[in-house]
């Protein structure tokens, strides 16, 4: 195997949940491979560098491996190597704080409508 697309690897080693997702980030502009922005039908060869743009940070992962199917959680660094920078990672541990201050601890579990506008917090688009 010389090359695969962009959302089928990307969805592969479980950087998103669905090829479409995958798809989506790539159509917003999201995904960058060396530094140019990258279609969903891109094809990526081992040693790319590619930049996913979440809401306020920006993860940095080196392709080592092509593959087609997916692979378990514990096999995904064969084929990856996450180079994201530590202020990055920093930026990340931060939103994830965030998150959990958003609903106070004890009151139970959120109702529909509180539901409704914790998920308009994610900013996936």
């Amino acid at each position: 195997m010389t090359a695969v697309r962009l959302d089928k690897w990307l969805w592969a080693v479980r950087l998103f949940k669905t090829r479409a997702k995958a798809t989506h980030f790539c159509r917003l502009g999201k995904v960058k491979i060396n530094g140019a922005l990258a279609k969903a039908s891109r094809e990526i060869v081992p040693g790319d560098v590619i930049e996913i743009k979440y809401n306020e940070y920006t993860r940095s992962i080196r392709v080592k491996e092509l593959l087609k199917n997916r692979v378990g959680a514990k096999l995904v660094e064969i084929y990856m190597e996450d180079i994201t920078e530590p202020d990055e990672l920093e930026k990340l541990r931060i939103h994830r704080s965030m998150k959990t201050e958003f609903r106070p601890r004890g009151t139970g579990r959120p109702t529909k409508k509180e539901r409704r506008i914790m998920d308009g917090f994610k900013g996936y688009d």
